[in-house]
């Protein structure tokens, strides 16, 4: 029997077509739980339309598909559906993790709680309500800070103030974007220093198997928090590269997680390493290109074959160094042209350049924006080549940005 995997996807996420790939190459069936209108719920083919909106409606929406056509494995594609498919393994009985662990790795005050509780190293932290008078809580801060949303990602909303001064700068910015989204309270933590560096792992009966591990070689000190360039393997020491793994492990049990992709952002300063986020779920972006494992498989192909308990015969990363450039926003407005685009493509060790922001059309930049420019993705012999045919390629683009008119 052929297996049947459903795939849940929102509306603007990046994931969804490499996750179609891999099932197709497996020869999986695969049925994609889109997040449509009430009114438009339902079965069509190959799509499953579920109101993201009311979780049980969707889950009802699920079981009920499930009884007609068995499903063999549920899997999110980003942090909007993480929760979603949680709930739906615990109501067809398919191994996941639990609804309460997606949460807590969702929202972020959950998190630090659970880690303060299992004393996993990560940063004192505050929870504010976004109608706080930001004056007078700035008198009672540790300084320098940081200041973000609950649950938004790729470091939408995350800002550093080094003064009583820029929190409040900082406080009104952030409020600004979260008020029309729904959202009632911020987190404010103390700013670690140090290095950032990314996991990439697969969890089974909460053992973690490391897939990749990524430096971060630009620094990330503020105010903002833009990614730019991941690069594996990690030019860390033996030492340090095992004491993140035991960092990211005791993470994911504080939170319950025990099966699937997780995606961990760590610190790491002379006190040794900090945890910042751990999600259940896998990297986001384009970024899962850079990896591939034994014969040629994605990091998809791995998710999706321990999802329906497929044998995995290699899981180990391919030797050359590969990295991954998210392309940032330098500053607002509308994108009216690429330039040097078939000149940046020719640099030894480039393999592919996406440009997925779309031509005349506004762009916003960190701390609003929750997008990039694109993607560039290199190899190379070591991680110092990939990490320079990265820079070299991005120094031969020029992104024309016009001034966007004023809506009237």
């Amino acid at each position: 029997m052929t297996p049947r995997l459903l795939l849940l996807a929102s509306a603007h996420t990046y994931r969804l077509e490499p996750f179609l790939k891999a099932a197709h190459k497996l020869g999986v069936d695969v049925v994609r739980g889109l997040d449509v209108p009430p009114a438009h719920t339902g079965v069509g083919r190959g799509v499953l339309g579920l109101d993201f909106y009311d979780p049980l409606r969707a889950v009802e929406q699920a079981q009920a598909y499930a009884l007609e056509h068995p499903l063999q494995a549920v899997l999110a594609t980003d942090d909007a559906t993480v929760t979603l498919a949680a709930k739906i393994c615990d109501a067809i009985d398919l191994s996941h993790n639990s609804p309460e662990a997606t949460e807590a790795a969702r929202d972020k005050f959950q998190m630090r709680q659970k880690f303060a509780q299992a004393k996993v190293p990560s940063p004192n932290f505050k929870r504010l309500p976004l109608d706080a008078d930001p004056t007078r809580e700035a008198q009672h801060l540790t300084y320098p800070c940081v200041l973000k949303p609950l649950s938004l990602s790729g470091s939408r909303g995350v800002i550093r103030a080094d003064t009583p001064a820029e929190f409040v700068v900082a406080f009104q910015r952030i409020q600004a974007l979260l008020t029309p989204l729904g959202y009632r309270e911020l987190l404010v933590e103390d700013y670690l220093p140090g290095a950032e560096v990314a996991l990439e792992g697969l969890l089974d009966h909460g053992r973690l198997k490391v897939l990749a591990l990524f430096d971060k070689p630009d620094p990330l000190e503020g105010p903002f928090f833009e990614e730019t360039i991941y690069v594996t393997p990690s030019r860390l020491p033996a030492a340090t590269q095992q004491a993140l793994i035991a960092c990211t492990e005791r993470a994911a049990q504080a939170l319950g997680l025990r099966e699937g992709p997780v995606h961990a952002e760590l610190r790491l300063n002379e006190t040794g390493p900090w945890m910042l986020e751990i999600a259940g779920r896998s990297i986001g972006g384009l970024c899962s290109q850079t990896l591939r494992f034994g014969t040629d498989l994605s990091l998809e192909e791995l998710i999706i074959r321990q999802a329906l308990g497929l044998p995995i015969a290699d899981a180990q990363r391919e030797q050359r160094a590969g990295g991954v450039m998210m392309i940032p926003i330098p500053r607002g407005g509308v994108l009216t042209e690429v330039r040097g685009l078939t000149e940046a493509e020719q640099v030894t060790g480039i393999e592919s350049i996406e440009i997925t922001a779309k031509i005349n059309y506004p762009i916003t930049p960190l701390p609003e924006g929750d997008s990039y420019l694109g993607f560039i993705f290199a190899q190379g012999e070591t991680p110092v080549e990939a990490e320079a045919a990265l820079r070299e390629a991005h120094a031969k683009l020029e992104f024309v940005i016009e001034e966007a008119l004023p809506v009237l």
